[in-house]
């Protein structure tokens, strides 16, 4: 009973590993066999959760507006998700005449995959992770990159000029912002020293890489909403001005695809940051027992998803010039710069013996009051521009 409590996972893991053996495997069949069993696992319950977030999602912004949500399938609604897909299953597809039939249908799975994979080097629980490889932080780039060629693939191959335009408009977004996502994603590499996702978490037991880099993190949380495209940044799927994007000609279970990918992909991004600046599965006892070690994990996670739901259903819609000067000209700029104080701040705290925490929050503290009188500036100079040219605006008027 002491070990299960202590270490069920790999309680678990040994027990299939033993019955396998039984069954006539050998080991490394066995361990095969296992390994495969633990991807389907956490693959269906990625999508069972896709389910569960769209009602989530729905009852959140239901009282956000003052409505119910919904409440007529089930329990409080909870089986609506179900009836949906139902609905999506019964529905005729069809493939648009002069499509590209093969990319045309691979679009969707490609989506769904690259939000799944990224589960795989996420570390739930102590001792439970999907892949322990030491490039976790480049696998989740590169994998997390899947997903814009799934939208492209999907526009191009429709044979549609507006499923073609609003993919154009949406990979212009999502390299965009892949930049500070990933010049973010550096801190926690350079403050761990590793890029391995378990290494990163073990590395917070004491403090959290929020508190040492919150505008990483901050910046890190915006860049990846703006990835999976949620609200103010979700001009992927802008239906007032092009007919709903990418996905345009995709119907049925298709676009169902589509739709529980990118619900999946918000709780995703919520999890990475859980996991990058919140410590992860990190909290009192957790070591001794992994199952409390996986409540803190989803705790701090439903948290940060909150957020990002709080934060999509307060703002409305930026424009894509709007967006991408927002990248460009200040989110690239500000995590370059957090990088290099990040770096030196480090540096000295560990040369000169002094408090990690005290140094890298001052220094984060006067990044800030940088920012400020820098935006401040601008401001002033912006105004005084305006001022001039209505100067002359009247001075003409009157001549």
């Amino acid at each position: 009973m002491g070990v299960v409590l202590t270490d069920p996972f790999g309680w678990i893991g040994q027990t299939l590993l033993e019955l396998l053996t039984r069954l006539g495997l050998q080991v490394g069949a066995a361990n095969l066999v296992i390994n495969l069993l633990g991807a389907v696992v956490l693959g269906t319950i990625c999508m069972t959760l896709g389910a569960l977030i769209t009602w989530v999602e729905r009852k959140v912004v239901a009282r956000f507006q003052d409505r119910l949500g919904p409440n007529r399938v089930g329990p409080f609604g909870l089986l609506q998700p179900i009836a949906d897909g139902i609905k999506l299953l019964t529905k005729e597809t069809v493939t648009p005449t002069g499509a590209d039939t093969i990319v045309y249908n691979i679009a969707p799975v490609v989506m769904v995959m690259s939000v799944i994979g990224l589960w795989a080097v996420i570390p739930l629980a102590p001792r439970l992770i999907g892949s322990d490889i030491n490039v976790g932080v480049l696998y989740i780039v590169s994998v997390g990159g899947i997903g814009t060629l799934s939208i492209m693939m999907a526009g191009w191959a429709s044979n549609n000029k507006y499923a073609l335009l609003g993919a154009f408009r949406t990979v212009a977004q999502l390299v965009s912002y892949e930049v500070p996502m990933v010049l973010a994603l550096l801190i926690p590499t350079l403050l761990a020293g590793s890029m391995g996702m378990a290494t990163i978490v073990e590395q917070q037991a004491n403090v959290p890489y929020i508190v040492l880099a919150p505008i990483a993190a901050l910046i890190f949380f915006i860049s990846s909403m703006a990835e999976a495209g949620k609200a103010p940044f979700d001009l992927l799927e802008a239906e007032s001005e092009i007919v709903a994007g990418y996905n345009i000609e995709y119907g049925g279970l298709k676009f169902g695809m589509f739709y529980v990918g990118e619900f999946l992909h918000g709780f995703t991004i919520a999890a990475l940051t859980a996991v990058l600046f919140l410590g992860g599965w990190q909290g009192p006892l957790a070591e001794s027992y992994p199952l409390l070690g996986l409540i803190y994990f989803l705790a701090k996670t439903s948290v940060v998803y909150f957020g990002v739901m709080w934060v999509r259903f307060s703002f409305p819609r930026l424009r894509i010039d709007q967006l991408n000067t927002f990248n460009w000209k200040f989110l690239t700029p500000l995590s370059l710069a957090v990088i290099v104080v990040t770096a030196v701040a480090d540096k000295w705290a560990v040369q000169a013996g002094l408090s990690r925490v005290g140094v890298l929050l001052g220094a984060n503290a006067l990044l800030v009051l940088a920012i400020v009188w820098l935006i401040g500036a601008y401001a002033r100079s912006a105004r005084r521009r305006l001022e001039r040219a209505g100067d002359k605006q009247a001075a003409g008027a009157h001549a």
